[in-house]
């Protein structure tokens, strides 16, 4: 994906039950406006023929997903920008990283992924920005994210996509707090934390100044 102007694992704000909205309108229409993202327009297709293949109707993926059947909808008809709290939980129904996710709608990553070349995914309404550095690929089971987010930015998710996924959280610039389960940790610049994450997580930056870290994903 390429910058995208909308508001990864899910928002304080959001973690609400099934009828909450987890979109940011884009103003378009649901068929799809002039100047719309070309990978916003093609992920929303991926999210419909995934649905397709489980076999599940809207209401059972609002059922599995806590998002509300009028959300999915808009999404996968290219009517909303979908936020990273709705990718954390169609990820975490669908068994899928979001790098995964967001690489089926792209073309075969190459083995050389240079910076500009790397996709780009902004969530505006939660203050992240989201780098997939290293991509997933066939045969691998490791990929990098850069993430960064603006201070008193605050980004949940309320499950993994993969049980026992392994992720090393290594700050880059700024300080991040992130919570597994009940489990606080403060890490500053340089700081590397090791987890296998079984339940909820939460990154927030307590400012002053934005926070950049990376994270390698090591599925199990």
């Amino acid at each position: 994906m390429r910058e995208k102007e909308t508001g990864e694992n899910t928002p304080s704000a959001e973690s609400g039950t099934t009828g909450a909205g987890f979109g940011t309108a884009r103003g378009a229409d649901p068929g799809g406006a002039p100047g719309a993202d070309p990978v916003d327009e093609l992920l929303a297709a991926r999210l419909a023929e995934l649905r397709g293949e489980h076999g599940w109707s809207l209401d059972e993926l609002a059922r599995r997903s806590g998002v509300s059947r009028s959300t999915l909808s808009r999404a996968e008809r290219g009517g909303i920008s979908p936020t990273a709290s709705m990718l954390g939980r169609l990820c975490a129904v669908y068994g899928r990283t979001m790098s995964q996710l967001l690489s089926e709608v792209e073309t075969e990553p190459a083995r050389l992924v240079r910076a500009a070349d790397q996709t780009v995914w902004k969530d505006t309404a939660s203050g992240f920005v989201r780098r997939s550095v290293s991509p997933p690929q066939a045969g691998l089971r490791a990929e990098v994210v850069e993430g960064t987010l603006r201070p008193g930015a605050d980004v949940s998710y309320e499950r993994p996509p993969v049980p026992g996924m392994e992720q090393h959280i290594w700050v880059l610039e700024g300080s991040v707090e992130f919570t597994a389960g009940r489990e606080p940790h403060t890490l500053d610049a340089g700081d590397c934390l090791r987890v296998r994450l079984w339940g909820p997580t939460r990154f927030r930056c307590p400012g002053p100044d934005p926070v950049r870290y990376a994270v390698v994903v090591v599925r199990p």
